[in-house]
């Protein structure tokens, strides 16, 4: 935690930032974050939680499992019993500590029912409930308490069966598992992709993930995915034919489950160590598939209920031995420098080809030159790279003792690469950006922001659409967009007359977004689309802003000196000025539309926006609400006063029931508008 920060605004902080990596790791199947790093956040805002009790919150991420279920096509499920989360221990210390709190609560009873030590596949989890030994639903982890529904697509996986084995089983019972593929299916997978012009998938756990949540159980079929059990559910007491963990995998694979290789019943702590050590050292590298560590559980029935869930989602009687991230070694060829949309040059290690994780890496991040400096990379050197789960891998080091003396340094770049613009670097910054808004570098991710949603929301024009109208000389700045025609675009490959004329329709109704729309689409640096409501609310105009002093807008409460100098120098550069009046040519509006009215009928509420609404967008109906006083929030929360809510609401929708949080629809919102 930084000195400045106070262990309230690091709480805070510290949720955002693992709420928006769960949302992408367990929804969107795109890992944000590695494991340990994921790991290394939450377990700083455990410390925070447990030290400063009054910064409880019963939506931080500690207290819940997975993430929110949203909206989308597939229904949702309720488990039997919640699925809980693991804690962690990094190294055999840590793992000493959770059998000495055992201990503490069971005694000697701990040692007497020795460990069960089981395989923790990189994949994703599921249920399977079963009714009379017949499959009857399967689902998701989701939160922990409610999943998506998968059934259609989980009876296409070979090793999951359609009906149980055996005899013995529970007539209503819930067996736990993962889903996941084999590196060498995963590989096949992707080839096959390429050879049919298919993106492929960053690695094996997305794949899986992704397919499971397929509308057509036959592109699921196609995906070679594998299960693994490893746990049950059942309600009530019903009685059991195992009383203990390894006695369930057991069973489980005479019921026709298969079960992970690799396990151990171990009688003592010393002898999980050595199956650890083992695993991690010599068994992981031969396993034809993905694992981040091992999982201890002690093994008798009996004694993991007695020892319970803390929190409602993390067993006491259960931890995850997590080992250190995959690591592999290769040559670093060359650094390449991207420019982004805000100007920022970053660099990316170019490297030898090499295995990591289960995947060929090529490329990986280097985030700033101070970083290459502080690391001492040199052109040539051996490194080490990781890759444990995230989609854009990190080089760790260099491996100095295997220098040859051929090695060269790095130097950043005193000019911009693409347009040869002297580059500049704050004083508070470590990036180094080229200030040349007209960089060529810069184009094409300037015009995708600028097109987005969250900007002048103009739909149809895809990285790939932006691409053909740059390479078709149509376009060069956000300004030429609003000078396209139909039949300039209709010329182009893939765009037939319809699409093209909706194209030009949907560029000509984002001339009519408000100033506060246009200033987050144009980019200016240190200003997001908060800050650029708060620029616009303030001065009105484009034109007053940008004749604005740095001193009137430094005096702005939520401006500091270095975005008002960012401002200042953006509306004052004679690149933008030109751009600007070509946009007002266009007929782009340059004002926002009203102040929030002090006494409106939303005055101090805090209202959430899910769904879609029947007649209006969501940048309008967000723009109505603020102009009659209200903060439009993106998350429901206790601290909601409303939600206005359309078609396919989600969970959101479900949040605020449960809080009981007042919901209307549009008509309403329209009436309380007045109009």
């Amino acid at each position: 935690m930084s000195a400045e920060a106070s262990p309230a605004a690091r709480a805070t902080a510290l949720r955002r930032q693992l709420d928006a990596a769960a949302h992408a790791y367990y929804v969107l199947d795109r890992p944000t974050l590695s494991d340990a790093a994921y790991d290394q956040l939450f377990r700083e805002l455990q410390a925070l939680e447990r030290d400063h009790p009054e910064l409880a919150d019963a939506d931080s991420p500690t207290q819940r499992v997975g993430a929110a279920v949203g909206a989308s096509h597939l229904a949702k499920h309720t488990h039997l019993v919640p699925m809980g989360s693991l804690d962690n221990a990094f190294d055999e210390a840590e793992l000493a500590e959770w059998e000495g709190r055992l201990r503490k609560l069971t005694g000697d009873a701990v040692a007497t029912a020795g460990y069960c030590c089981e395989l923790k596949i990189d994949g994703a989890a599921i249920s399977l409930t079963y009714r009379d030994g017949a499959l009857v639903s399967a689902a998701t982890r989701g939160n922990g308490s409610v999943g998506e529904e998968v059934t259609a697509n989980v009876r296409t996986i070979p090793d999951i069966p359609r009906h149980l084995a055996g005899t013995g089983w529970p007539s209503l019972i819930e067996l736990r598992g993962e889903v996941f593929m084999t590196f060498e299916g995963f590989e096949r997978m992707n080839a096959e992709r390429v050879r049919a012009g298919e993106p492929v998938f960053a690695n094996p756990r997305n794949a899986a993930a992704g397919a499971l949540r397929q509308k057509d159980p036959r592109e699921t079929a196609k995906r070679p995915l594998r299960f693994f059990g490893y746990a049950f559910a059942v309600p009530g007491a019903a009685p059991l034919p195992f009383r203990s963990q390894w006695e369930l995998l057991e069973t489980l694979v005479a019921w026709g489950i298969p079960v992970a290789p690799a396990r151990r019943h171990c009688a003592s702590l010393e002898a999980v160590h050595d199956w650890a050590r083992t695993l991690e050292r010599e068994i992981r590298p031969t396993l034809p598939f993905a694992i981040d560590g091992g999982v201890v559980k002690v093994n008798a029935l009996a004694l993991q209920a007695e020892l319970g869930v803390i929190g409602g989602r993390v067993p006491r009687w259960a931890i995850a031995r997590k080992f250190a991230p995959d690591l592999a070694e290769t040559t670093l060829l060359d650094i390449e420098v991207q420019v982004g949309r805000t100007g920022a040059l970053t660099p990316r290690a170019v490297l030898a080809p090499v295995e990591v994780g289960g995947a060929t890496i090529t490329y990986a991040t280097l985030h700033n030159f101070d970083l290459i400096a502080e690391k001492d990379l040199r052109l040539g050197d051996v490194v080490q790279v990781k890759r444990a789960g995230e989609v854009i891998p990190q080089v760790i080091g260099p491996v100095p003792e295997r220098r040859t003396g051929t090695e060269r340094t790095v130097s950043a770049p005193r000019r911009c690469p693409v347009c040869a613009t002297p580059v500049v670097r704050d004083e508070a910054e470590v990036a180094i950006s080229c200030p040349n808004v007209a960089c060529p570098g810069r184009r094409l991710e300037a015009l995708a922001h600028f097109t987005s949603r969250e900007a002048m929301d103009i739909r149809g024009l895809s990285h790939q659409r932006l691409e053909q109208l740059i390479a078709a000389g149509l376009v060069t700045d956000v300004a030429d967009l609003y000078a396209l025609t139909a039949e300039q675009i209709g010329g182009l490959e893939r765009f037939a007359d319809r699409s093209a004329e909706q194209l030009v329709t949907a560029i000509a109704a984002s001339k009519t977004q408000p100033l506060s729309r246009l200033l987050h689409a144009l980019g200016i640096r240190h200003v997001g689309a908060e800050s650029a409501k708060l620029l616009a609310r303030a001065f009105g105009t484009m034109a007053a802003l940008t004749a604005a002093t740095v001193e009137q807008l430094e005096a702005l409460h939520g401006v500091g000196r270095t975005m008002a100098e960012a401002v200042h120098a953006w509306g004052h550069d004679p690149v933008v000025r030109a751009l600007l009046a070509r946009l007002a040519q266009a007929g782009v509006r340059m004002d926002e539309p009203q102040a929030a009215v002090a006494d409106g009928p939303f005055r101090g509420l805090k209202v959430v926006l899910t769904g879609t609404l029947p007649t209006l967008g969501r940048s309008e109906a967000t723009a109505l609400i603020e102009g009659a006083g209200g903060k439009v929030t993106s998350a429901v929360s206790k601290a909601t006063d409303l939600v206005v809510a359309g078609e396919e609401a989600g969970s959101k929708l479900e949040k605020a029931t449960a809080l009981g949080i007042p919901v209307i629809d549009e008509p309403e919102l329209l009436r309380r508008l007045g109009r």
